[in-house]
């Protein structure tokens, strides 16, 4: 799964003809909004906030700059070649040009950990302003009393526990605003606000052509930090209150799954990690190069299915991930891969489903797909013209690889089988 690391801004919509406060005012007002989210949240202030006025070519500038800081050219290679190799863009995507003008037409203000800085949009309307700055200089206490540099990027290794933490430092800040908004109410004390939060910003995103035209994939995994990640905050402060929040970022969720369901990391039930060898059919194939391995985790696999087979399928099978791992190699010239990968579900029936789903994804990747006829009700064994295709179920797993070379398919099955 992509973690892609440059979600520390809110995305908001500007009105046409909204009168735009001056740059004094805006100033004045992020030292009062500070002030106030402190008050309300119970995390101190421990410096004095800076903040910088920005136009939106310094945003555009400045974000695009940020990418390049985030994510190394081999990091934005390997995650391309992720979504590739899964079917999830076609072979000529560009990720860096495609996370670009997907997050920049929507920047409405940031505060920046690197920098210790609030950058305030100079073209927001005021009552959009108030919105940006309650949830933006929430992430300045928060870096205050935990450093996000470091706790966002404490596991860069895992997707699936980046993801997690994503979700916590911006479900936080936009449960913070939302209490904001709703003045002497309790966020904790009410029902959950999750559909209508996601049903407001997908209309509002809806306004943005980079954000409506994106693959659902993208779409799902830029919602998820705030939409799953507030319902996630707010199922916290129905347990206890504001200040009981601080043991999200001394002790993280450390999958999506638990962001999904709550239930799972307050209740502390275990999510066990799933492991996946290298297979040794693999080594030594000529112009074939490890590339990657990490884990996809329960949001992967749920945009996965949202975009290939179908939103309601993702919401139907997404909460039976279990566990996931998998391994990405590319060959020589960059335009096809081998793919190997182990998922884990809740029982045999939720993965014999995914099984069934993933055949069905097979089909729409490869139109030239063949099927060999030992295939069975437990195995798909196939072909097509990036190589061999293999697909297992066993129990409550589903295990395959993609894009074998033909004279290694009877040793990679074989290995599978041993799982």
């Amino acid at each position: 799964m992509i973690a892609l690391g440059v979600s520390i801004f809110v995305l908001s919509g500007t009105p046409s003809g909204a009168q735009q406060p001056s740059s004094q005012d805006l100033l004045s007002n992020a030292d009062e909004v500070f002030q106030q989210m402190s008050k309300m949240t119970g995390l101190p202030i421990k410096a004095p906030l800076k903040k910088q006025v920005i136009s939106r070519p310094e945003i555009e500038k400045y974000l695009t700059q940020n990418l390049h800081e985030e994510l190394t050219p081999a990091e934005i290679h390997a995650q391309e070649a992720l979504v590739r190799a899964f079917g999830l863009v076609p072979r000529d995507f560009s990720l860096e040009k495609f996370l670009i003008s997907f997050y920049t037409e929507q920047a409405a203000g940031f505060y920046d950990p690197k920098r210790k800085t609030m950058f305030i949009a100079d073209w927001v309307p005021a009552d959009t302003q108030a919105m940006v700055l309650s949830h933006e200089l929430t992430h300045a206490l928060q870096d205050q009393s935990w450093d996000l540099e470091s706790y966002l990027h404490a596991v860069r290794n895992d997707d699936d526990a980046t993801n997690a933490r994503q979700a916590v430092v911006e479900g936080y800040a936009t449960a913070a605003m939302m209490q904001q908004s709703v003045g002497g109410l309790e966020l904790g004390q009410m029902p959950s606000i999750t559909p209508l939060m996601e049903m407001a910003i997908h209309q509002q995103f809806d306004e943005f052509p980079a954000f409506s035209k994106a693959p659902y994939f993208f779409r799902m995994q830029a919602l998820f930090p705030y939409v799953q990640g507030m319902g996630f905050i707010q199922a916290g402060l129905q347990r206890g209150g504001w200040k009981d929040l601080n043991e999200l970022f001394e002790h993280p969720p450390a999958t999506t799954k638990e962001i999904f369901e709550p239930q799972t990391y307050f209740n502390r039930q275990p999510v066990p990690q799933l492991s996946l060898a290298h297979p040794p059919a693999l080594d030594g194939v000529a112009g074939l190069r490890f590339l990657t391995e990490n884990a996809m985790g329960e949001l992967g696999y749920y945009s996965l299915l949202g975009q290939l087979i179908s939103e309601d399928e993702a919401k139907a099978r997404g909460g039976s991930w279990s566990g996931d791992r998998y391994l990405l190699y590319e060959r020589s010239g960059g335009n096809d891969f081998t793919l190997v990968a182990r998922t884990r579900w809740t029982n045999p029936q939720a993965a014999l489903a995914f099984f069934q789903d993933y055949q069905t994804i097979l089909a729409k990747k490869y139109s030239d797909l063949t099927t060999d006829k030992r295939s069975t009700a437990a195995e798909f064994i196939g072909s097509a013209a990036n190589g061999a295709v293999l697909l297992l179920r066993k129990g409550d797993e589903c295990l395959w690889a993609e894009g074998v070379p033909a004279t290694k398919a009877g040793t990679m099955l074989d290995w599978l089988r041993t799982l």
